[in-house]
Protein backbone atom coordinates (compact mmCIF):
# COMPACT_ATOMS: atom_id res chain seq x y z
CA UNK A 1 0.00 0.00 0.00
CA UNK A 2 2.87 2.11 0.90
CA UNK A 3 4.64 2.07 -2.66
CA UNK A 4 0.96 2.52 -4.10
CA UNK A 5 0.89 6.03 -2.20
CA UNK A 6 4.30 6.83 -2.95
CA UNK A 7 3.24 6.12 -6.94
CA UNK A 8 0.84 7.87 -6.79
CA UNK A 9 1.96 10.77 -5.07
CA UNK A 10 5.20 10.95 -7.70
CA UNK A 11 2.51 10.79 -10.87
CA UNK A 12 0.63 13.80 -8.86
CA UNK A 13 3.50 15.72 -8.16
CA UNK A 14 5.09 14.53 -12.43
CA UNK A 15 1.44 16.21 -13.61
CA UNK A 16 1.06 19.20 -11.48
CA UNK A 17 4.72 20.18 -12.55
CA UNK A 18 3.45 19.54 -16.07
CA UNK A 19 1.15 22.42 -16.00
CA UNK A 20 4.01 25.06 -15.10
CA UNK A 21 4.86 27.25 -18.39
CA UNK A 22 7.04 25.41 -21.25
CA UNK A 23 10.69 26.71 -20.49
CA UNK A 24 11.48 25.73 -24.59
CA UNK A 25 8.88 27.94 -26.19
CA UNK A 26 9.98 31.00 -26.92
CA UNK A 27 7.70 33.56 -25.54
CA UNK A 28 6.64 36.61 -27.93
CA UNK A 29 5.04 39.41 -25.96
CA UNK A 30 1.96 40.91 -28.08
CA UNK A 31 1.14 44.48 -27.17
CA UNK A 32 -2.51 45.54 -27.49
CA UNK A 33 -4.27 49.03 -27.74
CA UNK A 34 -7.55 48.09 -25.15
CA UNK A 35 -8.90 45.32 -22.65
CA UNK A 36 -11.15 44.12 -25.10
CA UNK A 37 -8.17 43.84 -27.99
CA UNK A 38 -7.02 41.21 -25.20
CA UNK A 39 -9.65 38.59 -25.76
CA UNK A 40 -9.57 39.28 -29.67
CA UNK A 41 -6.10 39.01 -30.21
CA UNK A 42 -5.86 36.09 -27.95
CA UNK A 43 -8.26 34.00 -29.61
CA UNK A 44 -6.18 35.21 -32.71
CA UNK A 45 -3.09 34.09 -31.54
CA UNK A 46 -4.08 30.83 -30.48
CA UNK A 47 -3.93 29.20 -33.40
CA UNK A 48 -0.24 29.90 -33.43
CA UNK A 49 1.11 28.52 -30.50
CA UNK A 50 2.82 25.54 -30.41
CA UNK A 51 6.44 23.73 -29.37
CA UNK A 52 8.27 26.57 -30.38
CA UNK A 53 6.40 29.69 -29.59
CA UNK A 54 3.86 30.96 -27.19
CA UNK A 55 2.36 34.62 -26.95
CA UNK A 56 1.48 36.67 -23.58
CA UNK A 57 -1.11 39.75 -24.93
CA UNK A 58 -0.73 42.88 -23.08
CA UNK A 59 -1.23 46.24 -22.91
CA UNK A 60 1.42 48.64 -23.88
CA UNK A 61 2.46 49.50 -20.70
CA UNK A 62 3.47 47.78 -17.40
CA UNK A 63 3.93 50.91 -15.33
CA UNK A 64 0.62 52.79 -16.02
CA UNK A 65 -2.81 52.62 -16.81
CA UNK A 66 -1.99 54.01 -20.68
CA UNK A 67 -3.41 52.16 -23.42
CA UNK A 68 -4.15 52.70 -26.97
CA UNK A 69 -3.02 52.17 -30.53
CA UNK A 70 0.54 54.93 -30.29
CA UNK A 71 1.49 53.16 -27.27
CA UNK A 72 1.49 50.19 -28.34
CA UNK A 73 2.97 50.80 -31.79
CA UNK A 74 5.59 53.23 -29.65
CA UNK A 75 6.99 49.86 -28.25
CA UNK A 76 8.21 49.24 -31.86
CA UNK A 77 10.91 51.52 -31.78
CA UNK A 78 12.54 49.76 -28.66
CA UNK A 79 15.49 47.22 -29.44
CA UNK A 80 13.19 43.88 -28.74
CA UNK A 81 11.02 44.22 -31.27
CA UNK A 82 10.63 41.31 -33.53
CA UNK A 83 11.72 37.15 -32.35
CA UNK A 84 10.57 39.23 -28.67
CA UNK A 85 7.88 41.51 -28.91
CA UNK A 86 5.31 42.44 -31.48
CA UNK A 87 2.42 44.87 -32.14
CA UNK A 88 -0.86 44.00 -32.89
CA UNK A 89 -3.73 47.20 -33.37
CA UNK A 90 -6.83 47.94 -35.28
CA UNK A 91 -5.88 49.05 -38.79
CA UNK A 92 -8.08 52.68 -38.69
CA UNK A 93 -7.68 54.26 -42.47
CA UNK A 94 -3.75 54.10 -41.94
CA UNK A 95 -3.93 50.72 -44.06
CA UNK A 96 -5.60 52.69 -46.56
CA UNK A 97 -3.57 55.43 -46.66
CA UNK A 98 -1.31 53.57 -48.02
CA UNK A 99 1.75 55.67 -46.00
CA UNK A 100 0.01 58.96 -46.21
CA UNK A 101 0.91 59.67 -42.93
CA UNK A 102 3.36 58.56 -40.27
CA UNK A 103 1.40 55.87 -38.15
CA UNK A 104 0.46 54.82 -41.82
CA UNK A 105 3.81 54.00 -43.11
CA UNK A 106 5.03 52.77 -39.50
CA UNK A 107 1.73 50.23 -39.84
CA UNK A 108 2.33 49.01 -43.45
CA UNK A 109 6.21 48.66 -43.68
CA UNK A 110 6.82 47.08 -40.48
CA UNK A 111 6.27 43.45 -40.35
CA UNK A 112 5.96 43.17 -36.79
CA UNK A 113 3.09 45.41 -36.46
CA UNK A 114 0.01 43.17 -36.84
CA UNK A 115 -3.02 44.75 -37.88
CA UNK A 116 -6.88 43.53 -38.52
CA UNK A 117 -6.74 45.62 -42.25
CA UNK A 118 -10.59 45.69 -40.83
CA UNK A 119 -10.93 49.41 -39.76
CA UNK A 120 -11.39 47.89 -36.56
CA UNK A 121 -12.41 44.21 -34.47
CA UNK A 122 -15.59 45.51 -34.07
CA UNK A 123 -16.23 45.41 -37.64
CA UNK A 124 -14.75 41.44 -38.07
CA UNK A 125 -17.27 40.76 -35.47
CA UNK A 126 -19.65 42.51 -37.51
CA UNK A 127 -19.22 40.17 -40.24
CA UNK A 128 -22.37 39.88 -42.19
CA UNK A 129 -22.84 36.42 -42.52
CA UNK A 130 -22.57 35.48 -39.32
CA UNK A 131 -25.35 38.09 -37.60
CA UNK A 132 -28.02 35.72 -38.14
CA UNK A 133 -26.39 32.83 -36.13
CA UNK A 134 -25.73 35.85 -33.80
CA UNK A 135 -29.78 36.60 -33.83
CA UNK A 136 -30.43 32.88 -33.21
CA UNK A 137 -27.80 32.55 -30.12
CA UNK A 138 -29.63 35.67 -29.16
CA UNK A 139 -33.20 34.40 -29.25
CA UNK A 140 -33.07 31.01 -29.17
CA UNK A 141 -35.32 31.33 -32.94
CA UNK A 142 -34.07 30.20 -35.70
CA UNK A 143 -36.98 31.74 -37.83
CA UNK A 144 -35.69 33.97 -41.23
CA UNK A 145 -37.13 37.46 -40.98
CA UNK A 146 -34.92 39.50 -43.01
CA UNK A 147 -32.19 38.60 -45.06
CA UNK A 148 -29.77 40.33 -43.07
CA UNK A 149 -26.49 39.55 -45.04
CA UNK A 150 -27.86 40.91 -48.20
CA UNK A 151 -29.06 44.15 -46.22
CA UNK A 152 -25.15 44.71 -44.98
CA UNK A 153 -24.23 43.95 -48.85
CA UNK A 154 -26.61 46.53 -50.52
CA UNK A 155 -25.90 48.80 -47.60
CA UNK A 156 -22.50 48.71 -48.20
CA UNK A 157 -22.33 49.12 -51.88
CA UNK A 158 -24.14 52.42 -51.37
CA UNK A 159 -21.80 53.65 -48.82
CA UNK A 160 -19.07 52.70 -51.56
CA UNK A 161 -18.92 55.75 -53.71
CA UNK A 162 -18.70 58.26 -50.68
CA UNK A 163 -16.49 56.64 -48.71
CA UNK A 164 -13.88 56.46 -51.44
CA UNK A 165 -14.21 60.57 -51.32
CA UNK A 166 -13.77 59.95 -47.36
CA UNK A 167 -10.42 57.80 -47.89
CA UNK A 168 -9.38 60.48 -51.48
CA UNK A 169 -9.70 63.65 -49.11
CA UNK A 170 -7.93 61.98 -45.87
CA UNK A 171 -5.03 60.97 -48.27
CA UNK A 172 -4.92 64.78 -49.20
CA UNK A 173 -4.70 65.79 -45.69
CA UNK A 174 -8.18 66.94 -45.64
CA UNK A 175 -9.89 65.75 -42.58
CA UNK A 176 -12.42 68.45 -42.65
CA UNK A 177 -14.06 68.27 -45.84
CA UNK A 178 -15.44 65.37 -45.26
CA UNK A 179 -14.14 64.25 -41.81
CA UNK A 180 -14.87 60.70 -40.23
CA UNK A 181 -17.50 62.13 -38.00
CA UNK A 182 -19.22 63.50 -40.85
CA UNK A 183 -19.12 60.94 -43.19
CA UNK A 184 -20.65 58.52 -40.17
CA UNK A 185 -23.27 60.67 -39.28
CA UNK A 186 -24.05 60.36 -43.19
CA UNK A 187 -24.29 56.53 -43.20
CA UNK A 188 -26.07 55.91 -40.08
CA UNK A 189 -29.30 54.26 -39.83
CA UNK A 190 -31.94 56.69 -38.96
CA UNK A 191 -34.55 54.57 -38.78
CA UNK A 192 -35.40 50.75 -39.25
CA UNK A 193 -38.25 49.22 -40.01
CA UNK A 194 -38.26 45.25 -39.71
CA UNK A 195 -41.57 45.21 -42.33
CA UNK A 196 -39.98 47.98 -44.63
CA UNK A 197 -35.86 47.36 -44.88
CA UNK A 198 -35.82 49.21 -48.57
CA UNK A 199 -37.10 52.57 -46.98
CA UNK A 200 -33.92 52.67 -44.71
CA UNK A 201 -31.94 52.16 -47.71
CA UNK A 202 -34.11 54.55 -49.88
CA UNK A 203 -33.00 56.96 -47.14
CA UNK A 204 -29.20 56.14 -46.75
CA UNK A 205 -29.04 56.24 -50.40
CA UNK A 206 -30.69 59.78 -50.85
CA UNK A 207 -27.78 61.59 -48.25
CA UNK A 208 -25.11 59.27 -50.25
CA UNK A 209 -26.17 60.93 -53.60
CA UNK A 210 -26.44 64.10 -52.26
CA UNK A 211 -23.10 64.98 -50.78
CA UNK A 212 -21.33 63.20 -53.82
CA UNK A 213 -22.75 65.97 -56.00
CA UNK A 214 -21.53 68.64 -53.24
CA UNK A 215 -18.01 67.23 -53.44
CA UNK A 216 -17.81 66.82 -57.42
CA UNK A 217 -18.97 70.35 -57.28
CA UNK A 218 -16.43 71.25 -54.93
CA UNK A 219 -13.52 69.37 -56.39
CA UNK A 220 -14.12 68.64 -59.81
CA UNK A 221 -10.64 68.25 -60.10
CA UNK A 222 -10.37 65.24 -57.88
CA UNK A 223 -13.58 62.89 -60.17
CA UNK A 224 -10.83 61.21 -61.62
CA UNK A 225 -8.64 60.46 -59.10
CA UNK A 226 -11.77 59.08 -57.45
CA UNK A 227 -12.17 57.05 -60.32
CA UNK A 228 -8.47 55.83 -59.71
CA UNK A 229 -9.08 55.35 -56.25
CA UNK A 230 -11.75 53.33 -55.74
CA UNK A 231 -9.64 50.76 -57.98
CA UNK A 232 -7.01 50.85 -56.05
CA UNK A 233 -9.35 50.14 -53.00
CA UNK A 234 -10.58 47.26 -54.32
CA UNK A 235 -6.73 45.64 -54.85
CA UNK A 236 -5.98 46.34 -51.19
CA UNK A 237 -9.31 44.33 -50.36
CA UNK A 238 -12.18 47.16 -50.45
CA UNK A 239 -14.48 45.87 -51.92
CA UNK A 240 -18.25 47.73 -52.19
CA UNK A 241 -20.08 44.46 -51.45
CA UNK A 242 -18.11 44.72 -48.14
CA UNK A 243 -17.06 48.48 -47.75
CA UNK A 244 -18.63 47.77 -43.56
CA UNK A 245 -15.44 46.22 -42.65
CA UNK A 246 -13.36 49.50 -43.26
CA UNK A 247 -16.23 52.29 -41.84
CA UNK A 248 -15.67 53.38 -38.09
CA UNK A 249 -15.96 50.16 -36.07
CA UNK A 250 -18.71 51.45 -33.22
CA UNK A 251 -19.81 53.37 -35.74
CA UNK A 252 -21.67 49.91 -37.86
CA UNK A 253 -21.84 47.81 -34.50
CA UNK A 254 -23.75 50.48 -32.71
CA UNK A 255 -25.42 53.25 -35.61
CA UNK A 256 -26.10 50.15 -38.17
CA UNK A 257 -25.44 46.48 -36.90
CA UNK A 258 -27.45 46.93 -33.16
CA UNK A 259 -30.15 49.65 -35.10
CA UNK A 260 -30.51 46.40 -37.31
CA UNK A 261 -30.45 43.21 -34.55
CA UNK A 262 -32.32 45.01 -32.54
CA UNK A 263 -35.94 44.67 -34.48
CA UNK A 264 -35.00 41.53 -35.69
CA UNK A 265 -34.26 40.04 -32.36
CA UNK A 266 -37.27 41.49 -30.88
CA UNK A 267 -39.46 39.83 -33.76
CA UNK A 268 -38.04 36.45 -33.10
CA UNK A 269 -38.57 36.88 -29.67
CA UNK A 270 -42.22 38.02 -29.64
CA UNK A 271 -43.13 34.96 -32.38
CA UNK A 272 -41.39 32.44 -29.86
CA UNK A 273 -43.12 33.87 -27.30
CA UNK A 274 -46.56 33.67 -29.24
CA UNK A 275 -45.88 30.69 -29.94
CA UNK A 276 -45.31 29.26 -26.43
CA UNK A 277 -48.80 31.00 -25.70
CA UNK A 278 -50.85 29.24 -28.46
CA UNK A 279 -49.04 25.52 -27.17
CA UNK A 280 -49.59 25.68 -23.87
CA UNK A 281 -52.28 23.34 -21.88
CA UNK A 282 -52.89 25.91 -19.50
CA UNK A 283 -52.12 28.86 -18.01
CA UNK A 284 -49.58 27.54 -15.28
CA UNK A 285 -47.68 25.69 -18.28
CA UNK A 286 -47.82 29.00 -20.26
CA UNK A 287 -46.10 31.01 -17.29
CA UNK A 288 -43.49 27.97 -16.71
CA UNK A 289 -42.56 27.58 -20.35
CA UNK A 290 -42.33 31.34 -20.89
CA UNK A 291 -40.38 32.18 -17.56
CA UNK A 292 -37.79 29.23 -18.75
CA UNK A 293 -37.59 30.53 -21.97
CA UNK A 294 -36.77 34.41 -21.18
CA UNK A 295 -34.33 32.79 -18.55
CA UNK A 296 -32.43 31.16 -21.31
CA UNK A 297 -32.09 34.27 -23.16
CA UNK A 298 -28.91 36.22 -23.81
CA UNK A 299 -29.13 40.17 -25.14
CA UNK A 300 -27.91 40.70 -28.84
CA UNK A 301 -24.97 42.91 -27.79
CA UNK A 302 -23.32 40.63 -25.51
CA UNK A 303 -23.58 38.04 -28.32
CA UNK A 304 -22.35 40.61 -31.26
CA UNK A 305 -19.59 41.72 -28.62
CA UNK A 306 -18.30 38.07 -28.38
CA UNK A 307 -18.51 37.26 -32.03
CA UNK A 308 -15.70 35.26 -33.72
CA UNK A 309 -17.03 33.79 -37.12
CA UNK A 310 -15.14 36.08 -38.74
CA UNK A 311 -12.24 33.82 -39.29
CA UNK A 312 -12.89 33.26 -43.43
CA UNK A 313 -13.83 36.96 -44.05
CA UNK A 314 -11.02 38.72 -46.54
CA UNK A 315 -9.90 41.16 -44.38
CA UNK A 316 -8.83 37.99 -42.05
CA UNK A 317 -7.25 35.64 -44.27
CA UNK A 318 -4.66 38.70 -44.99
CA UNK A 319 -3.93 39.08 -41.37
CA UNK A 320 -3.64 35.62 -41.02
CA UNK A 321 -1.18 35.50 -43.89
CA UNK A 322 0.86 38.09 -42.56
CA UNK A 323 1.26 36.04 -39.22
CA UNK A 324 1.84 33.50 -41.11
CA UNK A 325 4.73 35.11 -42.85
CA UNK A 326 6.04 36.59 -39.42
CA UNK A 327 6.55 33.21 -37.90
CA UNK A 328 8.09 31.91 -41.11
CA UNK A 329 10.67 34.61 -41.32
CA UNK A 330 11.29 33.75 -37.85
CA UNK A 331 11.97 30.13 -37.86
CA UNK A 332 14.76 31.19 -41.56
CA UNK A 333 16.49 33.41 -39.10
CA UNK A 334 16.05 36.81 -40.69
CA UNK A 335 14.22 38.21 -37.76
CA UNK A 336 16.26 41.15 -36.23
CA UNK A 337 16.80 40.32 -32.70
Amino acid sequence: MKKLTEYINSKFIEAANALRPKKAKHRIIAYVESYEDISFWRSVLDSYENGKYSFEVMLPARSSLTKGKKQAMMNMLGKAYGRNMIACVDSDYDYLLQGATSTSRQLINNPYILHTYAYAIENLKCNASSLKRVCVLSTLNDHDVLDIEEFMRLYSRICFPLFVWNILLYRKNDTRTMSMMRFCEIVRLTSFNIGKPAYSLQQLSGRVEHNIKLLEKQFPQFIEPHKELAKELEELGVTPDETYFYIQGHHIMDNVVIRILGPVCRHLRNLREAEIEKLAYHRQQYNNELSSYRHSLCDVSTILNKNTDFKETAPYQRLKADIERLLNGFDGGNEQQ
